[in-house]
Formats: structure tokens, C-alpha cells, sequence
């Protein structure tokens, strides 16, 4: 069964707002900024990371230095999952933001 729009649009709002809170006390020197449903997140390399909603598709996006990555809501695990690795969206960026940031930060209930 497909996600509604609603329900969709309140778990992106609640994994923002989640990942939000992680970059926030993590310590590291970021700059997280959440509007209009984009959460976008620089590190103080320069690089960033972008998380956005694409309600048509009732996916959430994720840019990042190492490409572009499309989740879908598991109702069943209730976590996000990359459509084409099958690849947690947690264990997804544990990975990234060490790549990108050298720091390892624990994304386990995304």
C-alpha cells in the first residue's frame, strides 16, 4: 500500500526535523537550514548534503558529494530505503558524512 500525501508529508517533516536535531548536537562546525520542505546541510568544507521531498513520487532525496540517492518510505521496518541499493537511509549517511565530514555520527533510526 502507497503512502498517502498526508502521511507522506508528516514522516519527511519528522525525519527533517530528526536529522536536524543529529547535526545539531553532533558538534561538528555545520550550517543546517530546513526550508520549504528542503533540509540542506553545509559542512565546513564546503561540501553539503540536501534532503527533499518529492511528493509525487512519495520518495525522499538525498543529495550528496558522492551523487544523487532516491528513498522510499518501509512501512513495514518504518525506515527509509534507497530504491536502488536497498541500503538504509541511516546506514547511508554514516557513510557519507564521514566521507564528506571525517566525523562518524549515529544515524541508526533513520
Amino acid at each position: 500500500m502507497s503512502l498517502t500525501e498526508a502521511r507522506f508529508h508528516d514522516l519527511v517533516d519528522a525525519t527533517q526535523e530528526a536529522l536536524d536535531v543529529v547535526f545539531e548536537e553532533s558538534g561538528l562546525d555545520v550550517d543546517v537550514e530546513n526550508s520549504s520542505g528542503t533540509l540542506t546541510v553545509r559542512f565546513d568544507n564546503g561540501s553539503q548534503l540536501i534532503f527533499s521531498r518529492q511528493a509525487p513520487l512519495r520518495q525522499l532525496w538525498l543529495a550528496a558529494r558522492s551523487g544523487g540517492f532516491h528513498f522510499d518510505y518501509d512501512e513495514e521496518n518504518k525506515k527509509w530505503m534507497c530504491d536502488s541499493s536497498d541500503e538504509l537511509l541511516g546506514e547511508m549517511l554514516e557513510r557519507i558524512v564521514f566521507e564528506q565530514a571525517g566525523d562518524k555520527l549515529d544515524f541508526e533510526e533513520f
